[in-house]
């Protein structure tokens, strides 16, 4: 892997660990094998660092979310399958913890990134809903812009709750939930 690559790789996960405070350039130069010099030829700090490598999770984020929402089967089971997907529940999202970095969101720039994921999120899951609507598999009450916020919501607050435990239970739960409501027996 070259240089750039392994730089943008190590800021990724280091945001995703420590936030944007607690990733410094010397760290990020640590875990990618990099000096420091290599790091300022190809970044002019710490802040277009972070831009690139928050980018490149939000297009990460973008790409696993729609090979469920956008894969075979009914909007249900699309739904389904993208809440059941394989997650590293305890790091929490890799995007949603951006969101409760305090330089992240008073940065435009940083923020805007995280914003836009979230706004993609949410527009594909109210689409996935619309058609499930469309297709008799939700009530005609059912508001799918609500529905997907909620979707949202629900996954963002299972992480934290799974993170304040120290499990993945809370998630899981939620996530359980979630279905349960998505899917009602009766």
């Amino acid at each position: 892997m070259e240089t750039v690559e392994r730089l943008i790789s190590g800021a990724q996960e280091l945001l995703w660990e420590r936030g944007y405070v607690g990733t410094s350039p010397k760290a990020v130069q640590l875990v990618a094998g990099a000096g420091q010099g290599s790091m300022y030829h190809h970044f002019a700090g710490k802040a277009e660092l972070a831009k690139v490598a928050i980018g490149r999770s939000a297009e990460e984020m973008r790409a696993a979310a729609e090979e469920q929402l956008g894969g075979a089967g009914t909007a249900r089971e699309r739904i389904a399958a993208y809440l059941g997907r394989e997650r590293e529940v305890l790091k929490g999202c890799q995007i949603g913890r951006l969101a409760a970095d305090p330089e992240v969101v008073a940065d435009p720039e940083l923020r805007a990134p995280v914003a836009e994921t979230f706004e993609w999120l949410r527009g594909r899951l109210t689409e996935v809903v619309a058609e499930g609507k469309q297709n008799g598999e939700f009530p005609e009450t059912l508001d799918p812009e609500r529905t997907a916020a909620t979707i949202a919501a629900v996954l963002q607050g299972g992480y934290v709750l799974a993170r304040a435990a120290g499990s993945p239970e809370p998630f899981n739960l939620a996530v359980q939930g979630l279905n349960d409501l998505l899917n009602p027996t009766t």
